[in-house]
């Protein structure tokens, strides 16, 4: 079968970013972060992978990758926590992307689901089989149309990775609300920066998707005073570097350390999580 050819410059390019950066993490930093899913797929993308690797083994680059693959694992904690207590509970990949984080935490009983757009699902049905317990949803996530495909009455844990700073802050907001009217005893992980860190994060991305102006683009610089949208949710959040794990591997440089406890200090990276 042909690959799968990825334009430049596209949406679909944003997927290239993670995804590579995950698989130079599982490469890089095994003791830390496995991931041997993202490596498979990049092999089948049609997609010019040399400005990454050209990349790959500097300062920064490794730092990005290490962001990358952070992110993962602390939302696949928080899964695998909520699942301890909800063995049968759903798990919701929202703005999915080529990650396979759900079945990464499967249990054996829970059930997964991956939402995102048609022409990003159309490349999962294609490269990735869906598993027993696990569907695929081709849907625009701002659309309540999905939820009513989606039963929570055992537990739901809906996660979105790196996909709210694409979204305008109210977008975001009616989103929540709507997920907590819906899955009343639900709950969501997301991750967020604060205004600089959008800046300086999303900039290319953003610029990409002819965004000229991140004015109004979702970010959070005090999780529990902005995020308070309803007295029915409960706010909390982590450092999205360190409030998990603490990155002591010999692999993991020092100067790495420092950066991400200013990521999470100053750029105010976070892992938030709403229990409704």
């Amino acid at each position: 079968m042909n690959k799968i050819h990825i334009e430049k410059n596209s949406v679909q390019e944003t997927l290239i970013v993670p995804l590579f950066g995950r698989k130079m993490c599982a490469e890089k930093f095994p003791e830390l972060y496995t991931d041997t899913s993202a490596k498979a797929f990049c092999e089948k993308l049609d997609y010019d992978f040399s400005e990454l690797e050209k990349k790959q083994d500097t300062f920064f680059y490794e730092f990005g990758a290490l962001e990358a693959a952070m992110r993962q694992l602390d939302m696949m904690w928080e899964i695998k926590n909520y699942l301890k207590k909800h063995p049968n509970a759903t798990v919701v990949n929202l703005g999915c992307g080529l990650d396979q984080t759900g079945l990464t935490c499967d249990n054996g009983t829970c059930h997964i689901v991956n939402i995102d757009f048609p022409d990003i699902i159309k490349i999962r049905n294609l490269w990735m089989p869906v598993h027993e317990r696990e569907e695929n949803i081709a849907a625009d996530i701002r659309n309540d149309s999905w939820m009513d495909q989606i039963d929570g009455n055992k537990g739901i844990i809906l996660f979105a990775s790196g996909v709210f700073h694409y979204f305008k802050t109210e977008e975001v907001k009616a989103l929540v609300l709507r997920l907590s009217q819906h899955y009343p005893t639900g709950c969501l992980i997301f991750d967020t920066v604060g205004k600089a860190g959008l800046r300086l994060m999303m900039s290319k991305i953003l610029k990409n998707m002819e965004i000229q102006d991140v004015k109004g683009y979702f970010c959070v610089s005090d999780p529990l005073k902005e995020l308070n949208w309803s007295d029915t949710i409960n706010v909390s959040s982590k450092g999205y570097m360190l409030g998990y794990y603490d990155m002591k591997s010999p692999s993991i440089h020092p100067s790495h350390r420092l950066l991400a406890r200013l990521g999470d200090r100053m750029m105010k990276m976070s892992i938030i999580k709403m229990e409704f």
